[in-house]
C-alpha cells in the first residue's frame, strides 16, 4: 500500500512517520515544512524522511498511484487534486475531538473553558476544513486546572500517534475503514482564536494565561500603546526558569 504523508515540524508527526514506515508501508512522497529557528532535530519532518531514505515534495509534485494520502498536523487546506489523490481516500489526523472543535485553538479553547474530557480525531478529508466523514475519535479525561496549552498539546500528540497506528493497521490488515458523517460542529477560526488571546475586564486571569501559555508564541495578552504584551505569572515563570537551567543556562 503506498502513501504520501504530509505533516509539520513536530515530535509526534515524526513519530507517526517512523511508525509507518515500521509498519511495512510504501511512502512514496513526504511533504514537509522548511525549518525555522524553533525546529529542533527531533521535530523535522524532512530530516526523518532523509533518514528513511524518503522522497521530499511539493504538494505541486505529487502524482502517481497512491492509495492513501495522509495529513498529520499538515498545517494548509488540502485541496484538488490532492484530495482526490490516493484510491482509498485522504485522511487528516486532528489534535481535537471532532465535531467539537475544528479550525485551531483547541488546546486554547479547553483549557480556556474548563472542559473536563478532550479527544483526537481521525476523519476523511472533504473540500472544507474538519468536516469530512470521521474514522474514529479518542476521547479521554484531562483536568484543565493543571494543563496549559503546551502540556495539552504534548499529551495530544501522543494520543494522535496511537491512533494513527491504530488506523494504519487497519488499512494494512485490508480492513474498510469506517465512515460517519459528523453533522454540525463548533469551527474557531484565526480570527477567532486571536480575539479569544486578549485579556479583557472579568477574565479568570491565571486560566486565560495558562490556555495561552505556548513558548515561543504570544500568549494572553493585553494592548499597550499600539502593542500586544504576552502576561506570565510566576506559575509561567517557573516553567521559564526551569528550562533554562535544565539547558544549561545559569548565572
Amino acid at each position: 500500500m503506498r502513501f504520501v504523508f504530509m505533516g509539520k515540524s513536530k515530535r509526534s508527526v515524526v513519530r507517526a512517520l517512523d511508525l509507518l514506515v515500521e509498519r511495512g508501508a510504501e511512502v512514496a512522497a513526504v511533504v514537509a515544512p522548511e525549518p525555522d529557528r524553533w525546529t529542533r532535530e527531533p521535530q523535522r519532518l524532512d530530516l526523518a524522511a532523509r533518514r528513511h531514505g524518503l522522497p521530499l515534495a511539493g504538494v505541486e509534485e505529487l502524482g502517481g498511484e497512491v492509495d492513501v494520502v495522509v495529513s498529520f498536523l499538515y498545517w494548509r487546506l488540502i485541496r484538488e487534486p490532492l484530495l482526490s489523490l490516493g484510491h482509498i481516500g485522504c485522511l487528516n489526523f486532528h489534535p481535537a475531538p471532532l465535531p467539537d472543535l475544528r479550525g485551531v485553538g483547541g488546546y486554547n479553547v479547553a483549557v480556556l473553558e474548563g472542559l473536563r474530557e478532550w479527544g483526537v480525531s481521525c476523519h476523511f478529508v472533504d473540500e472544507h476544513l474538519d468536516t469530512g466523514d470521521l474514522v474514529e475519535v479518542e476521547r479521554f479525561e484531562i483536568d484543565p486546572d493543571a494543563h496549559t496549552a503546551f502540556s495539552l498539546d504534548l499529551l495530544s500528540g501522543e494520543r494522535l500517534v496511537d491512533l494513527f497506528g491504530r488506523v494504519i493497521d487497519r488499512l494494512l490488515a485490508g480492513e474498510e475503514l469506517p465512515r460517519e458523517p459528523q453533522g454540525p460542529g463548533r469551527y474557531v477560526s484565526r480570527e477567532d482564536f486571536e480575539a479569544l488571546r486578549v485579556v479583557r475586564p472579568g477574565d479568570d486571569l491565571g486560566r486565560k494565561l495558562r490556555a495561552f501559555w505556548y513558548p515561543p508564541y504570544p500568549g494572553a495578552v493585553v494592548e499597550v500603546d499600539g502593542r500586544r504584551l504576552t502576561l506570565v505569572d510566576e506559575g509561567l515563570l517557573e516553567d521559564v526558569a526551569e528550562a533554562y537551567r535544565d539547558a544549561g543556562r545559569l548565572p
